[in-house]
């Protein structure tokens, strides 16, 4: 999963810059509109919802943290 996890951070960083430091993310952020690798937005649901049970929306910050 450390492809899927930097794809998080990168995310979440883009965030954080483009919308200051209390930013959200939601989950579907990390999927891309062209799914060229499937198994990558699997790992990253999975992580989310079933092993952290995260909400639908988290602060940038805490996804950065947990990764």
């Amino acid at each position: 999963m450390r492809a899927c996890s930097r794809a998080k951070i990168k995310v979440c960083e883009a965030s954080i810059a483009s919308e200051g430091d209390d930013v959200g993310v939601s989950f579907y952020a990390f999927f891309a509109n062209k799914n060229d690798a499937p198994e990558c937005p699997m790992k990253i649901s999975l992580w989310w919802i079933m092993e952290m049970k995260l909400d639908h929306f988290e602060k940038a910050r805490k996804i950065i943290s947990l990764v």
